[in-house]
């Protein structure tokens, strides 16, 4: 049974609600051009995003000097993206895909590799085929070198691809065993990368290559299947499997509903995805229209790089220059998201766990820079509580009545209503 969908117009707080948490954040008047809108339509529009990126991006992770710079360059190229491009849905559900199908630049330090994933994760971001979604990020250099599986061979099976494919990526812990995960690698022998080794080849292009000679052919058993399975085999078999719907779709409602989801909703989704052959597209859709998505205000925490774009998107997208843009970035790791290097293979576990006493601090500092500070970006026009809070009747208002309005702005910056979406 599907989520019952959204039967009213959407009114100025439904509007400012669904752009915070598909936006990142939104101004009054793109708040104010949803109002009275069809949240089906609504939620179809946001998710008709193309390739189209900010224009004037200033980094250029290929002219780096080193791997690292490249790095750092990467990260703050695909910040500025969240800022100021024309699809932050897309922005965003590209960060939940990143924290889903982990890479991290602890191992993977070459630029192409880094744009490759990137790109994929961009390109499915509201994918109508999980199936093809995970084989390509299987083939992706990025993840064949985080996982190890370039290191895969007949004789000499590596199964950290195998077993993060079953418990990270699609049926969650349960649903196989550890014969599943030594026949998985055994079928995932011969995938490797040619090109981009090496930290003096860190600009060269790598690219995916299956090699015959490496892969063990023999018969094999999985999830239930037997025969003379491929790489594309397990992951068809893992991608499809009835559990991957209900894990995909809590990862879903999580990114985008509540850090805690409903079961029962989850279920629901659950059940889309199964229906419609993993189209995680057709589950976001009936999401974002559904009463469900509409009656969970203030269920999610902010993370380091939500708050950040959040913040510069709702007041107005204001420029900031590239040295602004690359502190920010180190900011948000030092608050504990740190762009393309999550905690762990599993990624950042978010919710209670973005919120420290050194996080709060650097919160506050943060609001303070593009709020009070002598070089606080100068606003044409100030967000109003509905921007800010996604309400008209701020429950800030006792507190911040009568305050100037760049101290009145700063306080709602670094409320605990702000930092939840």
């Amino acid at each position: 049974m599907p989520l019952s969908p959204l039967s009213r117009k959407l009114s100025a707080e439904d509007a400012a609600h669904l752009l915070r948490r598909t936006s990142f954040g939104a101004t009054d008047a793109e708040i104010r051009a949803l109002v009275g809108g069809d949240a089906r339509t609504v939620a179809r529009q946001l998710l008709s995003f193309g390739d189209e990126r900010a224009p004037g991006n200033p980094f250029d992770p290929l002219s780096a000097a080193t791997p690292g710079a490249g790095i750092q360059l990467t990260r703050a190229a695909w910040l500025y993206e969240m800022l100021y491009g024309p699809h932050p849905l897309r922005e965003l559900l590209t960060l939940a895909w990143s924290n889903h199908f982990v890479v991290g630049t602890d191992k993977v330090r070459n630029v192409p590799m880094l744009a490759g994933y990137l790109a994929l994760l961009r390109r499915h971001a509201a994918t109508p085929d999980f199936a093809r979604f995970t084989l390509e990020v299987a083939q992706l250099p990025a993840m064949l070198r985080y996982l190890d599986n370039d290191l895969n061979r007949k004789g000499k099976p590596n199964e950290n691809f195998s077993r993060e494919l079953l418990e990270l990526f699609t049926t969650g812990i349960g649903p196989y065993t550890e014969d599943d995960v030594r026949e998985g690698a055994r079928a995932l022998t011969g995938w490797t990368f040619e090109g981009g080794r090496g930290n003096q080849n860190f600009l060269e292009e790598p690219r995916f290559v299956f090699r015959p000679g490496q892969h063990d052919a023999g018969r094999k058993t999985y999830l239930g299947h037997s025969g003379n399975l491929s790489g594309e085999d397990v992951i068809r078999l893992a991608a499809t499997h009835p559990a991957t719907a209900t894990f995909i779709a809590r990862k879903l409602h999580r990114a985008l509903v509540a850090d805690e989801p409903d079961p029962a909703a989850v279920a629901q989704s659950a059940e889309t995805f199964r229906r419609t052959n993993g189209n995680v597209r057709a589950v976001l859709e009936e999401l974002l229209a559904s009463e469900h998505f509409y009656a969970q205000r203030g269920t999610v925490i902010r993370g380091p790089v939500a708050f950040l774009v959040a913040a510069i998107r709702t007041l107005g997208r204001p420029k900031l220059e590239a040295r602004q843009l690359l502190t920010l970035v180190q900011t948000a790791g030092r608050m504990g998201q740190l762009l393309l290097e999550p905690d762990t293979v599993k990624g950042w576990d978010g919710g209670r766990e973005w919120i420290n006493d050194t996080a709060l601090l650097l919160r506050m500092q943060v609001a303070a820079s593009l709020t009070t500070a002598g070089t606080a970006p100068k606003l044409d026009v100030l967000p109003s509580d509905l921007a800010l809070l996604g309400t008209e009747r701020s429950p800030l208002a006792a507190v911040t009545g009568g305050l100037p309005p760049q101290q009145r702005l700063y306080l709602t910056l670094i409320s605990p209503e702000f930092g939840l979406a």
